[in-house]
């Protein structure tokens, strides 16, 4: 039996990649009616989407809202002339900023929670971890819960999302207790740990909220989980929420109540 690891430490090297939706280019004879037409219908097609507004609802904020239509407070503030610590009100309308081509996870990732040897039934939690620093990454996160927690199989977590400092901002990494499909050894309780999939955010979120980046690539692997291990939005847990003994984990500053919201549909 491993001792389960708290909260602290660095985190994994494997690059986050949004990717993006290849542009083109068509090269008509000039004069043409038709290729003038072609190219209007083109342009019309592939440009944002301008006039796409959103209506605030009860427990929203300019970060929630941000975060749900992948852009920034900066961004959405400016677009509606308000100020970034501004409060919204129900039923408020909200322009927000051109659409942006939809995130998607890193092939390399994706193939890897695809390919895992997982079994019907075999997780029943995503549970979401901080690391309790500011700086991290995979080899020396697992160095540190091999010396020191003395857990033999290394890293207690299966997936960790760098915050730019140690891994890139929003990059992924993915853990041998993933690919191998070894229990974790984030939960104080190791009943949970046998059924609860780790997630863990670089950075200390006591002090400051995970960046856009990272909660843009945490949506990202736990909607790929969720669809692979056939869970609903209610296993997705913080650490706090499920653990048998008290923890601040992850932090006062991580969006938990609106957890759920951000992660949905």
């Amino acid at each position: 039996m491993e001792k389960s690891s708290p909260c602290a430490t660095g985190l994994p090297n494997v690059r986050a990649v949004v990717s993006r939706a290849p542009g083109f280019v068509c090269l008509l004879r000039r004069g043409s009616l038709a290729a003038g037409l072609f190219i209007f219908l083109v342009a019309m097609a592939v440009a944002p989407a301008r006039g796409a507004t959103y209506v605030v609802k009860r427990g929203d904020s300019l970060w929630s809202v941000a975060q749900k239509h992948g852009t920034t407070v900066s961004e959405l503030a400016d677009r509606n002339g308000l100020s970034r610590s501004g409060h919204l009100y129900v039923g408020q309308r909200l322009k927000l900023p051109g659409a942006k081509a939809k995130a998607a996870l890193p092939e390399n990732i994706q193939r890897a929670i695809d390919q895992a040897p997982v079994r019907t039934a075999r997780w029943r939690y995503i549970v979401i971890h901080h690391s309790g620093v500011d700086r991290g990454d995979m080899k020396s996160m697992d160095q540190y819960h091999r010396t020191q927690r003395h857990m033999e199989n290394g890293l207690a977590y299966h997936f960790v999302i760098g915050n730019g400092d140690g891994m890139r901002d929003g990059e992924i990494g993915v853990a041998p207790r993933w690919t191998k499909q070894l229990a974790g050894g984030h939960l104080a309780s190791e009943a949970q740990n046998n059924i609860a999939i780790g997630i863990c955010l670089v950075g200390n979120f006591d002090r400051r909220p995970p960046s856009a980046k990272q909660m843009q690539s945490l949506r990202l692997v736990v909607d790929a989980l969720r669809k692979r291990c056939k869970l609903n939005l209610k296993a997705v847990k913080t650490h706090q929420q499920i653990n048998v003994v008290h923890t601040r984990c992850p932090g006062a500053k991580f969006p938990s109540k609106s957890l759920q919201k951000l992660l949905g549909p």
